[in-house]
């Protein structure tokens, strides 16, 4: 019984986790683990700039 309970917990965080990724690309969002949101500032030097990790753009430190 234990275990029916377990992976029905799972399978509800695992659709959850699915439905979240589903919505967020529906809503055109690039990275959706970005730290920074891929909201890249536009102005000042690139010396103030490092690379997002997942989408490859320039954010601000």
């Amino acid at each position: 019984m234990i275990d029916l309970i377990l992976i029905a917990v799972l399978v509800m965080i695992i659709a959850a986790a699915g439905g979240y990724i589903y919505k967020a690309k529906k809503n055109g969002q690039k990275c959706i683990g970005c730290p920074a949101g891929c909201s890249c500032g536009t102005g000042g030097s690139e010396k103030k700039r490092s690379p997002c990790g997942c989408c490859g753009t320039a954010h601000k430190k």
